[in-house]
C-alpha cells in the first residue's frame, strides 16, 4: 500500500475512533452533553456510584489504548491536533476519576440545578419532550442525591466552603422546582402524567439532602486546597501545557511589576500630574466613586455598554462581528457563588447553534453581605468597569468568540466539543486589551480622551487582576499563603475592593487551575497575534483575528500548528 493510501486509511481510522470516544464521553455525562446541544441523554443523569466509576475507568482506559494506536505522523494537521486534544481530555478524565475523585468530597459535583437549568432555559427540544425530560430527571434526582450522601460520606471530608456554596445553590434549585418548572408546564397544552409527582419527589429529595449537607457543613474541616502534587497535575491538564506551578509563579510575579509600572504611567496621564506615591490607588478610587453603580443601575449601564460595543467593534473592524443575538440576564441562584459573571453560549452540537442567543449573566452581591461590602462591590463594578466586563463577556470577548467557534467545521466533532479554557479566557482578556488600545470612542475632545484613558485604567487594573489570579491560584493550592495574606495582596497590589478580594479568595478555594487560564491564555494569545502579524504582514488586524478564531477553541500551542506558526 502506498504512503498516501496508508495516510488515508489512518485518517479514516482516527476519525472513526474519535467519534466513538466522543460518543462514550457524552453518554457518560448527559448533563454536559445537553449543555453542548446533544439531546440524546436528556432524560438521564450521570451515574456517580462506585460501580459506575469502575465502568468509567475501563471505558477511558480503552479509549486511551485506541488513541495510542493512531500514528499521528500520518494524519493531516487538523486531525493531528484533534488527536492530541482528545488524548489530553481522556487522560484528564481518567486522572480526575481515579486520583482527584471530587465526587467523594465536593458536593458541587451533585448540584441539581446543572441538570434542570438547561431544559428550563433553552428550547433544545420541543416543549412536550422538554417536559418529559424534566420529569425523567426529577424522578432520577432522589437516587442521585442518595448516592451523593453515600459517596461524600465515604470520602476524606467536605471542605466548608464547598458545602456552603452548594447549600446556597440548593435554594435556587427549590425555586426551579416550585416556580420555574410549573410555570413552563403551564405554557404547554399537554404535560407528562408523572411530572407533578416527579417534581414533588425531587423537591423532597432536595430538602432532605440540604438538611443532611447543612449538618455536615457545621463540622466540615477538610482543607479545600489541593496540595503541590495534585495542583501540578490539575494545572497540566487544564492548561495543556508543560508550564510548572513554579515557572508560572516566577513569570506572573515579573509581569506584575511591569504592569504596575504601566498602570502608574496611565494614572499620571489621567490625572494630568507627574507620578507620585499613592497616585494609582487615589486615581482608581476616585474613578470608582465617580462611576459607582447601584442595584438599580447595573443593568441599564451594562445594556448601554453592550449596545455601544456592537457599534464600536464593527466600526474598528478588528474582527468580524456576526449577527448573533446576545441577551443579558441575572445569574440564576443555582450558579452563583463562584464568579461574578459568565457567558453561556448555545450548545455547539445544537443544529440551530448560529440562531440561538448567547446569555451573559451577572450576579448581584450576596444578600447576606453587609452594606459596606455591597457598596464596595458597586464601586468595584462601577460604570467604567462594566464596560470592560461587557467587552470580556460579550464583544469582542467570549460571546463573539463563541459565534466564530459555532461556524467551525472540522473533520470530527472534537474541535466543537472540547474547548480550551486557556484559549477562551485568553481571547477574552486579549479582546479587552485590543479595545482599550483602540479606545472606547473616536472622540478627540476632552470627554472622549478621558473616556479612553478611563478604559485603559480599568483594563490595566484587570490585567493586574489576571496576573494576581495566577499567583493566588498557585499559592493557595500549594498552601503558600493564608487568607489574610491573600486579601492584603489583592487589595494593596491589585487595588481590589474588600468584597472582590474576599470573593476571589473563595473562588480560589472552590476552583483549581482555572484562575490561571486568564493569565497564561492572555500571554499566549497575544504572542500568537504578534507572530501572525510578522508572518502575514499584509493581513489586516481583522484578518489576523478571524484566522485565530476560525479553528474552534483549541489550546494555544495547537492553534500555532493550525496557523502554520
Amino acid at each position: 500500500m502506498s504512503s498516501s493510501a496508508d495516510a488515508a486509511e489512518m485518517t479514516r481510522r482516527f476519525r472513526e475512533v474519535a467519534e466513538g470516544v466522543l460518543d462514550a464521553l457524552l453518554s457518560d455525562a448527559p448533563e454536559w452533553a445537553l449543555e453542548l446541544g446533544d439531546v440524546r441523554g436528556a432524560h438521564r443523569l450521570t451515574d456517580h456510584s462506585s460501580e459506575a466509576d469502575v465502568r468509567r475507568v475501563a471505558v477511558l482506559t480503552d479509549a486511551l489504548g485506541s488513541l495510542d494506536e493512531i500514528d499521528q505522523d500520518l494524519l493531516p494537521p487538523g486531525d493531528a491536533v484533534d488527536l492530541e486534544v482528545l488524548r489530553c481530555r481522556v487522560s484528564a478524565d481518567l486522572w480526575h476519576t481515579t486520583e482527584l475523585r471530587p465526587h467523594t468530597w465536593d458536593p458541587l459535583t451533585y448540584t441539581p440545578g446543572e441538570a434542570l437549568s438547561p431544559l428550563l432555559e433553552r428550547d433544545s427540544l420541543p416543549l412536550p419532550e422538554r417536559l418529559e425530560a424534566l420529569a425523567a430527571r426529577c424522578a432520577a434526582l432522589p437516587d442521585q442525591l442518595s448516592t451523593a450522601r453515600h459517596r461524600l460520606s465515604e470520602g476524606p471530608g467536605i471542605p466548608r466552603v464547598h458545602a456552603e456554596t452548594a447549600l446556597n445553590r440548593l435554594s435556587g434549585v427549590r425555586v426551579l422546582l416550585t416556580d420555574d418548572l410549573p410555570a413552563l408546564a403551564l405554557t404547554s397544552s399537554t404535560t407528562p402524567p408523572g411530572l407533578d409527582r416527579a417534581r414533588e419527589a425531587a423537591l423532597a429529595a432536595v430538602e432532605e439532602y440540604a438538611s443532611w449537607l447543612r449538618a455536615e457543613a457545621e463540622f466540615a474541616t477538610a482543607d479545600p486546597r489541593l496540595g503541590e502534587r495534585a495542583f501540578a497535575a490539575r494545572l497540566w491538564y487544564t492548561l495543556d501545557s508543560e508550564l510548572s506551578p513554579e515557572a508560572l509563579l516566577v513569570r506572573a510575579e515579573s509581569d506584575l511589576i511591569a504592569t504596575e509600572e504601566e498602570l502608574a504611567e496611565v494614572a499620571a496621564e489621567y490625572e494630568g500630574r507627574s507620578r507620585r506615591t499613592g497616585q494609582v490607588a487615589e486615581v482608581l478610587a476616585s474613578l470608582a466613586r465617580e462611576h459607582a453603580t447601584t442595584g438599580d443601575t447595573v443593568w441599564p449601564i451594562a445594556e448601554e455598554a453592550l449596545a455601544h460595543l456592537y457599534r464600536r467593534v464593527r466600526e474598528l473592524d478588528v474582527v468580524t462581528v456576526h449577527d448573533a443575538p446576545i441577551r443579558l440576564a441575572p445569574m440564576p441562584e443555582t450558579r452563583r457563588g463562584v464568579t461574578v459573571a459568565y457567558c453561556d453560549p448555545p450548545g455547539p452540537l445544537d443544529p440551530r447553534v448560529v440562531e440561538q442567543p448567547t446569555l451573559v449573566a451577572v450576579a448581584p452581591p450576596p444578600q447576606h453581605w453587609s452594606r459596606e461590602r455591597r457598596e464596595s462591590f458597586h464601586r468595584e463594578y462601577n460604570g467604567v468597569s462594566l464596560r470592560g466586563l461587557m467587552a470580556h463577556e460579550a464583544l469582542p470577548g467570549h460571546a463573539l468568540q463563541s459565534t466564530h467557534a459555532a461556524r467551525h467545521e472540522g473533520s470530527t466533532r472534537v474541535g466543537r466539543v472540547l474547548w480550551s479554557g486557556t484559549f477562551v479566557e485568553g481571547w477574552a482578556v486579549h479582546a479587552e486589551s485590543v479595545l482599550a488600545r483602540h479606545g472606547w470612542t473616536e472622540g478627540t475632545d476632552v470627554s472622549g480622551r478621558r473616556d479612553n484613558l478611563a478604559l485603559r485604567l480599568v483594563q490595566l487594573k484587570t490585567r493586574l487582576r489576571v496576573i494576581l489570579n495566577a499567583i493566588l491560584d498557585v499559592r493557595v493550592h500549594t498552601k503558600d499563603v493564608s487568607e489574610a495574606e491573600a486579601i492584603t495582596l489583592l487589595v494593596q497590589r491589585g487595588h481590589q475592593g474588600e468584597g472582590e478580594a474576599h470573593g476571589k479568595w473563595r473562588r480560589a478555594e472552590l476552583t483549581s487551575a482555572q484562575l490561571s487560564t486568564y493569565y497564561v491564555g492572555r500571554s499566549e494569545i497575544a504572542d500568537i497575534a504578534r507572530d501572525l502579524g510578522r508572518v502575514r504582514p499584509k493581513w489586516s488586524e481583522r484578518e489576523r483575528h478571524d484566522a485565530m478564531l476560525a479553528h474552534g477553541a483549541p489550546p494555544p500551542r495547537h492553534l500555532r500548528t493550525l496557523l502554520g506558526l
